[in-house]
């Protein structure tokens, strides 16, 4: 019996490249493995419809889930307190943990890594899944949003822990070309592992045999 068999796990869509690696490689041997749309964060009544649903579906294939999303995905101002992606979990019940993290950037590369990554420069940072769904993460911004956005950075740095960079290189380099010039900065590939990733999903499943996150905290 594999590390996650008897858990299902919930996820935004932009981190289904590292979570597919770790999938194909047999790492990540879950009952499921269920995606939200990329790029939800921007609209917070469909994150809130769509990743309500998946953890719906999810106990349909297992009793334990773990959702991929950090703490800063949702937040909702319109209600006080303010309304967190955790908010949106626990009201579906069950026995479902979140990893900690403050969003997909954090679960590829820690504050410590990035700050190292960085030296010194302002970055805008990316993951796999933020070059591969860029349009559709950014549809409903305009040149306007994106000029403010964008240039107050120095770059832009791919943490690149699937070699999507180099791929793009190969087959599709007008995509990397067309991305670059939307956002008015220079696209970088940084070399990462999913090291980090794992330790986040397998923190998790230690959360969850143990009873859910209190039982896990009272026992910390």
């Amino acid at each position: 019996m594999g590390t996650f068999s008897g858990f299902t796990i919930v996820s935004c869509g932009t981190l289904s490249p590292e979570l597919n690696r770790l999938s194909q490689s047999g790492f990540l041997d879950a009952d499921k493995i269920l995606y939200t749309i990329p790029g939800l964060h921007e609209n917070k009544t469909e994150l809130k419809r769509h990743l309500g649903r998946q953890l719906v579906r999810a106990k349909e294939y297992s009793d334990r889930v773990i959702v991929v999303y950090g703490e800063k995905c949702y937040l909702d101002m319109s209600s006080e307190p303010p309304r967190l992606v955790d908010d949106l979990i626990n009201e579906q019940g069950g026995r479902v943990s979140r990893v900690n993290a403050a969003n997909c950037i954090d679960m590829v590369a820690s504050a410590e890594q990035r700050e190292e990554i960085r030296g010194g420069a302002k970055v805008y940072w990316l993951t796999a899944g933020w070059l591969k769904y860029w349009k559709r993460i950014f549809k409903d911004w305009d040149v306007g949003k994106a000029n403010e956005t964008f240039p107050q950075n120095d770059k832009a740095i791919l943490l690149d822990a699937v070699g999507l960079f180099d791929e793009y290189v190969a087959s599709t380099p007008e995509k990397l070309l067309e991305f670059s010039d939307w956002m008015k900065l220079p696209v970088e590939p940084h070399a990462v592992s999913l090291d980090r990733l794992r330790r986040l999903l397998l923190e998790q499943v230690r959360i969850l045999q143990k009873g859910g996150r209190d039982a896990a905290e009272a026992s910390g």
